[in-house]
């Protein structure tokens, strides 16, 4: 997984004109079973994907935190939302609540997540590859492909099944 790792920022960069002009093309003409054949990618990607041993995403980037995300982790940790706040979170320059400092506080060393019954909505959604209305969000899986081997993968496979 390493060497998956090592490579997946060099190829990403390697498919990004390509990735951003067939996203381009399926903004304007998604076909229209699109979100079946994404969910159905998806699923086929994470029954070969396991994200312990990868936790890319936990290592390298940080979710945002909704409200909602930071009343159900404080409650967990039985703090008060400012401390919880105060104690892990940022705002950052568009305004949201970011982790203060990336790897993940909650990730453990064997990839677990501390907080896995309680993660934020971005961490339960990522990479996002199985949202509806995919196409909407071509903008973060340009990103996303960079920092998660599965979310490479899926793009991949779109590109081969949809003739764009």
């Amino acid at each position: 997984m390493e060497e998956v790792l090592r490579q997946l920022p060099i190829k990403a960069k390697e498919k990004h004109t390509e990735n951003k002009k067939f996203f381009a093309k399926l903004r304007k003409r998604p076909p229209k079973n699109l979100d079946y054949q994404m969910q159905e990618m998806h699923e086929r990607e994470f029954e070969r994907t396991d994200c312990l041993t990868c936790a890319n995403c936990c290592k390298t980037t940080g979710p945002l935190f909704t409200n909602a995300d930071i009343e159900r982790i404080s409650k967990f940790f039985k703090l008060k939302p400012s401390k919880f706040i105060e104690t892990y979170l940022r705002i950052d320059e568009d305004n949201d609540y970011v982790l203060q400092q990336v790897p993940c506080t909650f990730l453990g060393v064997d990839n677990y997540c501390s907080i896995y019954e309680v993660r934020p909505k971005a961490c339960r959604e990522f990479p996002h590859t199985d949202r509806k209305k995919f196409q909407q969000i071509s903008h973060f899986t340009l990103k996303n492909v960079s920092i998660c081997p599965a979310a490479f993968n899926i793009v991949e496979e779109m590109k081969r099944r949809i003739n764009m």
